[in-house]
């Protein structure tokens, strides 16, 4: 009957409308909920009913019904945040998070991430992140995996290279005929010192680390060439009770190497240079030469590793032999200049073991451990993932998301690459639900609903009518 039609089309419109409710209340409930996105949703009719009119047959609509709920994927706005581990996804993706103790994999935009007890980088509820690790050279290694911390100490570096740029005063007078003999590395003499204070023009010390990252004085002495103008002997040396080259004894022990630098005298630039090793027991060499053209001296402070260390006294060609044209003219090369003899710059590579202090989080998604020792190592980059249709997956909650057989298997990749969004550290996204238009929404839905509530009492007044054409 026609009066009992509009009573169900006026319940399935309650209904519906309820459900729109649900929505909405859902989507104003998560106004602050990380990574939240607004549900919205259609109203479709339902089949509709034949008639018989005078001009023949005709349709009557039977009610309303939900047509779609589908999740609105638009980005929500950025909350600056002082941890570095707090991520936001700028632009299409999601974080790809494993279930802990199960292969299960989840996916979500709310990037507020931890560290827990065993390392791992976990979410609130204890599901872990997913990136791939890195080699020292930030290149991937492998397939995708959990995010976890596992390199607590950064490793030793010996050191392969000294720098050393000086000016040698052109006023200098020799203090020595043979600055190499005037090294005593046994204190022969006893009075408590290896080369006497008046056998030298001027020292420069600088610190190297061996393969074990402990420390080490190399001391370079500097004295005019007796004999030669715009000529310096040099001698480079260690502390002789570090010294653990074989054999080695007497006077020779710290003595590492010995040459000359010969400037130009109008200009005093280094003209030219010469190095000699010493083995320790007083034999002498001619010192090999790098691919970046310097000279190596091999101390050796653990017994038997001996370390080639490059000696770089200023700026030269690589691909120049020793000679005139290998050395130029800058800030950062040794002088010989009428001023007093100075260091102008001094360095060495090479670092000590190091303890992790903190992580650090770039835009590429790139996880970079930093170091007491001052290193920066890459550890991890977490990796993002896109669906070929994200309204076909399914909410878990928790801010968690399941693929489905409508959303298509998940596409996995970098952060900023094929087409999915860059990673923004010390940031939150936050939920994208508008307030201003669920207002709206909410008024429009509450009328509809008072408007079938209205057909339901019209109906029933109607039906009262009829009841009473019997009396």
């Amino acid at each position: 009957m026609a009066l009992s039609s509009a009573l169900f089309s006026a319940i399935s419109g309650l209904s519906t409308l309820g459900n729109a409710m649900q929505v909405i209340g859902d989507n104003i409930a998560n106004v602050n909920t990380i990574g939240f996105k607004a549900s919205s949703f259609t109203f479709q009719d339902l089949l509709s009913q034949s008639v018989s009119t005078r001009s023949g047959t005709a349709q009557v609509g039977r009610g309303v019904a939900l047509g779609d709920i589908y999740a609105t994927f638009e980005q929500g706005s950025f909350e600056s945040t002082g941890n570095t581990t707090d991520l936001a996804i700028g632009g299409d993706g999601f974080f790809v998070m494993r279930e802990s103790g199960t292969q299960n994999l989840f996916y979500t935009r709310a990037g507020n991430f931890r560290f827990d007890k065993d390392g791992y980088l976990t979410n609130p509820e204890g599901y872990v992140v997913q990136g791939w690790r890195l080699d020292e050279n930030g290149q991937d290694i492998g397939s995708v995996t959990d995010i976890v911390l596992d390199s607590f100490t950064s490793p030793p570096q010996a050191s392969t290279q000294i720098t050393v740029i000086t000016n040698l005063s052109s006023r200098a007078t020799s203090n020595s005929n043979d600055l190499s003999a005037a090294w005593d590395g046994d204190d022969s003499d006893g009075d408590g010192s290896f080369i006497s204070d008046d056998a030298y023009e001027y020292q420069s010390t600088v610190k190297v680390y061996d393969s074990l990252g402990s420390t080490h004085d190399i001391t370079v002495y500097y004295d005019p060439d007796h004999t030669t103008p715009n000529q310096w002997e040099y001698i480079i040396v260690c502390n002789p009770s570090e010294d653990n080259r074989s054999g080695a004894t007497g006077d020779d022990l710290g003595l590492l190497a010995r040459g000359t630098i010969t400037f130009n005298s109008s200009s005093g630039t280094i003209e030219d240079m010469d190095m000699e090793l010493n083995d320790g027991q007083g034999n002498w060499s001619g010192a090999s030469i790098s691919s970046n053209g310097y000279y190596y001296f091999t101390p050796t402070f653990i017994s038997g590793t001996p370390m080639n260390v490059e000696f770089n006294i200023g700026t030269r060609d690589a691909n120049a032999g020793v000679g005139t044209a290998a050395w130029a003219n800058d800030s950062l090369t040794t002088t010989q200049y009428a001023t007093a003899s100075t260091t102008t710059f001094q360095s060495a590579n090479g670092y000590g073991a190091g303890d992790l202090q903190g992580v650090d989080v770039d835009v590429d998604g790139v996880l970079t451990g930093i170091y007491s020792n001052g290193q920066l190592i890459p550890l991890f980059r977490v990796a993002l993932a896109k669906f070929q249709n994200v309204q076909g997956l399914r909410k878990e909650g928790g801010n968690l998301y399941r693929q489905t057989r409508e959303s298509g298997d998940a596409i996995t990749n970098r952060p900023g690459t094929n087409g999915l969004g860059s990673v923004a550290p010390n940031s939150l996204e936050q939920s994208n639900v508008d307030i201003a238009n669920e207002f709206v929404r909410m008024i429009t839905t509450q009328r509809g609903f008072q408007a079938n509530s209205k057909i339901i009492t019209v109906t029933d007044q109607m039906l009262a009518e009829l009841i009473n054409l019997k009396r």
